[in-house]
């Protein structure tokens, strides 16, 4: 008979793989985590038309000085469970970066000329917000709430090309972050070889 060779059990993992309700919360999650990126695009060209930014260009990275003088903050960072960043920490900053890119929207949502796929883009972040709270909820005891806006957000959109930036990296920042989500939900699934290892 083959057996399974298994790593070293992921703090805080093991309790919740086998808890129906977080895994269906976690689906769900995933499917709007999958749904915010491919939305991400369209919305990329529905409301950039300055043809050298581009979603997945190579060059993004020399817009980090610009980034900073209109002062788009950078999302917090994500990564896999460990001692140091534990399952708390890691929807907690989940949900700390939904709330940052909603509210570096809705920010620049009043200079765009075409707002709707921008607007359904932040109806989706809230969504997604709603499931990670809900999964925060079950992985702790005490009350949780929800996130509070941005403290000291305030963006420096002079003139109708710093919009066109400021969108073009409020996108490009938001899609990093929710490949990043899409990874550390991945990590959280509950595998069907680790759940017949379990009797």
């Amino acid at each position: 008979m083959a057996t399974t060779t298994r790593g070293a059990p992921i703090p805080e993992k093991s309790a919740l793989v086998g808890n129906p309700q977080f895994q269906e919360i976690l689906k769900d999650s995933s499917s709007l985590t999958h749904k915010i990126l491919q939305s991400i695009p369209g919305a990329h060209r529905s409301c950039v038309n300055v043809e050298t930014l581009r979603l997945n260009s190579s060059e993004n990275h020399k817009l980090v000085t610009l980034a900073s003088t209109i002062g788009i903050p950078s999302a917090p960072a994500l990564s896999a469970l460990s001692d140091n960043f534990t399952l708390n920490t890691m929807l907690r900053h989940m949900l700390e970066g939904l709330q940052l890119h909603k509210d570096l929207l809705n920010h620049v949502l009043p200079r765009l000329e075409v707002k709707d796929m921008v607007i359904d883009l932040t109806h989706d972040l809230n969504d997604l917000s709603v499931q990670v709270l809900k999964m925060l909820k079950l992985s702790q005891r005490e009350g949780v709430s929800k996130p509070n806006p941005t403290l000291g957000l305030a963006l420096d959109l002079r003139g109708s090309y710093e919009v066109q930036v400021a969108i073009h990296l409020i996108l490009v920042q938001l899609q990093g972050f929710e490949q990043d989500m899409d990874r550390c939900l991945r990590s959280l699934e509950q595998n069907p070889l680790e759940e017949e290892a379990e009797y």
